[in-house]
């Protein structure tokens, strides 16, 4: 066993006896947290790294006094430094991520999204995100459970149903255009697109080629709420909390939206889009990797 792998077995040990010192099921302590109830066995297994904001959760549901609070924060916030990696946390495996990620969005209000070369997860469908977990598991080396992953991202999908929330999607003409699956699985997902345009809590934007960048989309952002945000590269996901970077990307993102197209103008994007697709063949379209 690593000293990561180590060290994380020790938080798991003593958040799980907080726990059971607390008289909580891990169900039980996962409803309180509004967490599926797989997370916390993860956590308490050492088979996902607790943020701090996991931690801090969980002390507060556990009535855990502070000393025993900063503590496990201090541990938490260790181990993160040294999880440095993408190829670190996707150990944890595909479907563990997508669960990760359905948690803080059910606890965030609005989400805003710039995605420059992929169809934002929450729009894409199942053929598509099978492409794009085929990929990731061939980069990352991730365990192979991509049906797994697959089944939990489309639960993630419901979440754009509940009216008391708002999201705000921007994505350049180009990620629509980029042959990361077979030509019929990019005409299904393009249908998509245009089906989310409809929903009345989501403002889906594209920004066409002829118009003018505010700056160069380097990479994507996903706001949550105005108390993070995750900038994913290839290598690392970093998670920026400070007020100054939180403003930073907000205006960027309105940047952005001013230079988008919405609604119908969007659609006309989409459906340009989707006509130099129905021109191409199959014949095309590359191999997918495995």
């Amino acid at each position: 066993m690593t000293g990561f792998q180590q060290a994380r077995t020790e938080l798991g040990v003593r958040l799980r006896h907080l726990r059971e010192a607390a008289h909580l099921s891990g169900k039980e302590l996962a409803e309180r947290l509004r967490w599926q109830a797989s997370k916390v066995s993860r956590i308490e297994n050492a088979r996902q790294t607790a943020t701090e904001d996991d931690v801090t959760r969980w002390a507060r549901a556990v009535d855990a006094s502070p000393e025993i609070a900063g503590e496990l924060v201090e541990q938490a916030a260790s181990l993160l430094d040294r999880q440095d990696s993408w190829r670190q946390r996707h150990r944890s495996g595909l479907a563990a991520l997508q669960e990760d990620i359905r948690d803080v969005e059910a606890r965030t209000t609005q989400l805003r999204v710039f995605e420059p070369g992929v169809i934002i997860g929450l729009l894409q469908t199942t053929e598509y995100a099978r492409s794009i977990f085929t990929r990731i598991k061939r980069l990352y080396q991730a365990p192979d459970e991509i049906d797994a992953a697959i089944r939990v991202r489309m639960q993630r999908q419901d979440i754009l149903y509940d009216q008391s929330k708002r999201f705000r999607f921007v994505m350049p003409e180009a990620a629509l255009r980029h042959r990361l699956a077979p030509l019929d699985v990019m005409r299904g997902q393009l249908d998509r697109l245009l089906a989310v345009t409809a929903l009345p809590n989501v403002e889906f934007g594209v920004i066409p080629f002829e118009a003018p960048l505010p700056s160069a989309p380097l990479n994507g952002f996903w706001m949550y709420d105005e108390d993070h945000v995750a900038v994913p590269t290839r290598t690392r996901d970093l998670l920026l909390r400070d007020p100054e970077d939180v403003a930073f990307y907000a205006r960027t993102f309105e940047e952005l939206c001013e230079v988008a197209a919405f609604r119908e103008d969007a659609r006309s994007v989409i459906v340009r889009v989707l006509s130099d697709f129905s021109g191409q063949s199959a014949d095309q379209t590359p191999q997918l990797l495995d």
